[in-house]
């Protein structure tokens, strides 16, 4: 059993406790209280006081892509042009780079995630097998949401799943207690309606759980309901036939039965009221991206619609290509200021019954994450029974003092370089 102290504990789920501390056994969290309580309950385990520092639980990456590590900062001049980074990024991954090295880059990922306080990754990959062992070998917790082939035509549509079914059954054979294995059916335009049909069955037969990206693009919405849009020339060019369901991406996705798995989408930006209720009566997740969506101007998700209508959600960095950092404490500045921002035609703010707040978006960061990924009875929070993942943050940096109040202080003025210990199941990782 090992103790560990802080000036402050943040349980997320409770207020902060001053002159904290954690008690730890066999991975779990024993108890949690002021350091001379936890002191004073048990006398002969050892004692790691991090002073001016707050312990909070890890933080929760609900959406990554480890295997794009090797690109970062590689196609910067594609940015104003989503369909020519997507294209660069799919060349890059076969032509540029071999699999040993971005394996390589991965790990990289991990590490520079680990070493800024994230104890979890929501990952996915083309090739999962990279994003898996970058997380055995950091000893980090996480799902690996294998991609399906990019495939929006029908008629491929039994062949794409056995390929899909052999890639997770062979991940299934590596996976461990703290990396699962989840399917990743790509977007509602590069996958089609008979795919992810089967995509649902399987998930709801197996277990496995799901993860989409959903209304990340103005361009994606006009596809759906026209077929007019930067993909429509690819699929051509490839001899690929797709017709436009002629509804919103949600409403297509509800059709083929995928949002009875609960999936957990990515960005949500462009979304109706509609779609939002259809996602909230299914149960769906959404995991946040405000750094890659500003990258790409894409635009500002509305979280705060979204949390009032009970939709849980958690950040996610997205990949580094599109990021150029896994930093969970800028992810949840950025999120925290860009829905102040939001204004509707009228220049009124969209959200007046929810100004989010610096405990909000740090919830976001920890609880939120971990209920996206389906994991809120384990982590994302400090509570008797729950694994130890934790992660300390130095409160000594000149630009944070002084500390008026703990929360704010990690919101506006934290990095993940002010992180100094990160913990999974009470072992140190990241090192």
């Amino acid at each position: 059993m090992k103790i560990i102290a802080a000036k402050f504990v943040l349980p997320i789920s409770s207020d902060p406790i001053t002159d904290g501390a954690v008690a730890i056994e066999n991975g779990r969290i024993a108890a949690v209280g002021t350091k001379s309580e936890m002191v004073a309950r048990y006398a002969d385990a050892a004692i790691e006081d991090h002073g001016d520092a707050v312990v909070m639980p890890g933080l929760v990456n609900a959406h990554a892509h480890l295997e794009l590590t090797a690109m970062r900062g590689m196609l910067e001049e594609h940015d104003h042009d989503f369909p020519a980074w997507l294209l660069g990024v799919a060349r890059a991954r076969v032509e540029r780079f071999t699999e040993e090295e971005l394996a390589e880059f991965a790990v990289s990922g991990a590490l520079e995630g680990a070493r800024g306080g994230v104890t979890t990754f929501g990952d996915i990959g083309w090739m999962g097998r990279i994003g898996l062992e970058a997380l055995k070998s950091v000893g980090l917790r996480g799902i690996v949401f294998q991609e399906t082939p990019f495939s929006p035509d029908s008629r491929s549509a039994g062949q794409d799943f056995s390929v899909l079914r052999t890639n997770v059954e062979g991940l299934l054979k590596s996976a461990t207690s703290k990396v699962r294995i989840g399917i990743s059916p790509h977007t509602p335009y590069t996958v089609s309606g008979p795919l992810f049909g089967m995509i649902a069955d399987y998930s709801k037969s197996e277990g496995h759980p799901v993860s989409i990206h959903l209304a990340e693009s103005a361009d994606e919405h006009r596809m759906m309901m026209t077929g007019e849009s930067f993909f429509k020339a690819f699929l051509e060019r490839e001899g690929l036939v797709w017709n436009a369901p002629g509804t919103s991406a949600t409403a297509f996705l509800d059709s083929t039965g995928i949002l009875a798995t609960r999936p957990l989408f990515a960005h949500c930006i462009h979304l109706s009221d509609d779609d939002v209720a259809m996602l909230a009566d299914s149960g769906s997740r959404i995991a946040h991206c405000p750094k890659s969506n500003a990258k790409f101007g894409h635009g500002i998700a509305p979280i705060e619609k979204y949390l009032e209508a009970g939709i849980d959600v958690g950040l996610g960095s997205d990949s580094v290509a599109s990021n150029n950092s896994i930093d969970l404490f800028e992810e949840s500045r950025a999120g925290l200021l860009f829905s102040r921002t939001m204004r509707n035609a009228s220049g009124v703010r969209e959200f007046q019954r929810e100004f989010l707040s610096p405990r909000s978006i740090l919830e976001l960061a920890t609880l939120g994450g971990a209920k996206a990924l389906g994991m809120e009875g384990e982590i994302g929070s400090i509570e008797t029974g729950k694994f130890a993942d934790l992660c300390v943050v130095s409160l000594d940096h000149i630009s944070q003092k002084p500390v008026h109040d703990v929360h704010s202080t990690l919101a506006f003025s934290t990095t993940a370089r002010d992180v100094i210990a990160t913990y999974v199941e009470g072992e140190s990782v990241g090192e």
